[in-house]
């Protein structure tokens, strides 16, 4: 049977309904908000100096710091000038692996490595600075510089900082990370970071204990800039890390990724806050970094707060506490829990605020592009693989999909919009009329699949493989998803139940968080239901994601055992486009290049777009120093995007709410705090 003509399957994309209760941030540049200098004097909490340095087990403030440290603005904090004092009490629904971030091991998400790690560079603030002076923020590095052809970027990494626990930061620690983890295969940072996010053939080396200089194929890489942030960049504390290293040890890969359990308290870090306490399913309790590397322009050592809970529960608890007050913070994210939210926030006694953000939720059905061996599939999943690459097959999934619906099921009202792939609506580089639409269709999906020969030939009702191809069974395809987070779920069994009309059984596979990230990083699905990352919204974070630049950049197209990839005639397209997008910075120039990744995209359903919507914050009222319209995710998450170690509570709104009050962390491996 011939393929219907494309005229005939394509229609008018809707546009996202009205929303009225976004709000906009306050645009800055990236001056206002900081600098790095030497001050007069340095302070820090009166019982730190009382406790610690008088007693003679701390050195003083001024000696913990750098030479210069990075300083925040008082005139970019909404508030002021904070004081010391009070917690932040997160609720999450990830279980911590461990501590090994940089050897593949998930924290727990939520915010907890957040709080732990800085990188080179940071971006989550990014939402707030002018369009025209947008570059990634600079943090463990201070400055940079490029050669004149542009192929040698020299980085001046903060001079004097330390470890949590007193050690020197340098260039020991970037190098590690990426000498013995980045490039060797057998390790898998928690994000995803590749030689090839860096470009390929891109080298890295230490000049001296604070330079580092980045070698690049492409001239004037600005895009690295942005992949050197949260999470790809990202260093562990080497001299804790490396001694567990098959490298340097005898021990196996899994033995190093696993050498730091959530059990092991005090970890090294260069965040604001050090895990002191863990109860497995109850709480992780995180103290103040007495070594931390950053200061007000008083002179004020932060982080304002003392303490970070993170109560191990469920995501849906933590929207219901946040908006109750016995939880301070939420990226409200489950579309299902928005119309409750949004009555009690406005009621007058309402414990917290609610902050609606633009439409940067969404989610895809992502199909494993790869026929190369990729997750070792048996002889179903690699027929299953098979159709995948067909365009039929896909544009007939898309087609069977009713998103009004599976939007409505999530929440009624103006949240959900249509999103039949690729870039989001309403983010800067998207473009309409470059998106193609194949609107619910189903009487025309089931054409499609009838000419690719799927017919139903045991009268079950389930179509079958041709003969010749997995014995002729039932064309059934496993569905992962994430059970830690209800929408994913949610969404997930609406997938399965629009293509059983189609004569496709789809299975679920649905996985707690941890797992769910090793098998998708393994290759072991057949289709995924996914929140998707970074590269959709902003585009310049994440991009060599966008399509599979490098054998292992890709989240559902990945090399194979022998290495190599088995790209699709419009994936190497889409390749051509990202790399060209990487290697400019004329800003026209990006926005014709991402006009036609989208046409690609979407005409040939790289991935069958589920369902877009906003994302709210939830903050507590007695928190000061939150950002107009800060997003819950764009560059990255709500808790790097407000600066929390700027965040503070004014003394007459201080709550006793610290289970460790004036500790301090103890040594690495230690039980509890100082």
């Amino acid at each position: 049977m011939a393929t219907l003509p494309a005229q005939e399957l394509t229609g008018e994309l809707p546009d996202p309904p009205e929303f009225s209760a976004q709000s906009e941030p306050v645009f800055v540049s990236v001056s206002d908000i900081l600098e790095y200098k030497a001050l007069p004097e340095y302070s820090e909490p009166d019982w730190v100096t009382s406790k610690y340095v008088d007693a003679g087990t701390l050195p003083p403030v001024g000696e913990r710091l750098p030479k210069e440290p990075m300083v925040y603005k008082a005139a970019n904090m909404p508030d002021g000038i904070g004081v010391y004092g009070d917690t932040m009490r997160h609720v999450i629904g990830g279980r911590p692996e461990g501590w090994n971030y940089i050897g593949g091991q998930s924290q727990g998400w939520g915010g907890i490595d957040i709080g732990l790690s800085e990188c080179l560079t940071r971006t989550g603030p990014l939402f707030t600075i002018k369009a025209d002076e947008l570059e990634p923020m600079p943090n463990l590095a201070k400055s940079w510089e490029w050669s004149e052809d542009g192929r040698e970027l020299t980085m001046h990494l903060i001079e004097g900082a330390k470890w949590s626990d007193g050690d020197p930061f340098d260039a020991d620690d970037v190098m590690f990370y990426w000498e013995d983890n980045v490039l060797d295969q057998n390790v898998s940072p928690l994000n995803g970071g590749t030689p090839e996010t860096f470009g390929e053939g891109t080298t890295l080396e230490a000049l001296d204990p604070y330079t580092i200089k980045w070698t690049f194929k492409e001239a004037f890489p600005t895009q690295y800039l942005y992949a050197m942030a949260y999470g790809t960049f990202c260093p562990g504390p080497s001299h804790i890390l490396k001694p567990e290293h098959p490298k340097y040890s005898d021990n196996t890969y899994e033995e190093y990724k696993n050498a730091f359990p959530p059990e092991y308290l005090n970890i090294p870090v260069m965040g604001a806050w050090v895990p002191v306490e863990y109860r497995p399913d109850d709480i992780i309790v995180m103290r103040r970094n007495p070594y931390y590397w950053k200061v007000d322009e008083q002179g004020n050592q932060l982080p304002y707060l003392n303490e970070m809970h993170y109560r191990l529960s469920t995501w849906a608890d933590r929207d219901v506490q946040a908006v109750a007050g016995s939880g301070d913070f939420s990226n409200l994210e489950q579309a299902e829990s928005y119309v409750e939210a949004l009555r009690r926030s406005a009621e007058d006694d309402a414990p917290a605020r609610l902050q609606f953000g633009a439409r940067t939720i969404g989610y895809a059905l992502r199909m494993n592009l790869s026929g190369n061996g990729w997750g070792e599939p048996d002889a179903r999943a690699q027929a299953v693989r098979e159709l995948n690459r067909d365009l039929d097959f896909r544009k007939a999934v898309t087609m069977a999909v009713d998103r009004q619906r599976l939007g409505e099921s999530l929440v009624r009202g103006p949240f959900t919009a249509i999103y039949p792939g690729g870039l989001y609506a309403g983010t800067t580089y998207y473009d309409k009329d470059s998106t193609v639409y194949y609107p619910y269709n189903l009487e025309a999906a089931n054409e499609l699949l009838d000419g690719l020969g799927l017919e139903d030939t045991d009268g079950n009702g389930i179509r079958n493989f041709p003969e010749g191809t997995a014995n002729g069974a039932d064309v059934e395809i496993t569905l992962l998803a994430n059970t830690d987070y209800g929408t994913d779920t949610n969404l997930a069994e609406g997938v399965i139940a629009m293509m059983e009309p189609l004569g496709l059984r789809v299975i679920a596979n649905f996985q707690q968080g941890t797992a769910r990230d090793d098998m998708a990083q393994a290759g072991q699905f057949d289709w995924n239901v996914e929140r998707q990352g970074a590269e959709m919204v902003s585009v310049v974070q994440g991009t060599s994601a966008l399509a599979p630049t490098g054998p292992r950049t890709h989240p559902f197209h990945r090399a194979g055992t022998d290495g190599t990839l088995d790209l699709l005639p419009f994936e190497q397209e889409l390749v051509d486009t990202v790399n060209a997008f990487i290697a400019t910075s004329d800003n026209a120039e990006r926005a014709e290049l991402m006009k036609q990744y989208q046409q690609i995209f979407t005409e040939n359903v790289y991935s069958v777009g589920l369902t877009q919507y906003p994302g709210a914050l939830i903050i507590n009222k007695r928190f000061a120093n939150i950002p107009a319209g800060a997003p819950i995710f764009m560059f990255n998450w709500a808790e790097d995007n407000i600066i929390r170690e700027r965040v503070y509570v004014p003394e007459d709104k201080q709550a006793s709410y610290e289970l460790h009050p004036e500790t301090l962390p103890g040594e690495p491996g230690s039980d509890g705090p100082m």
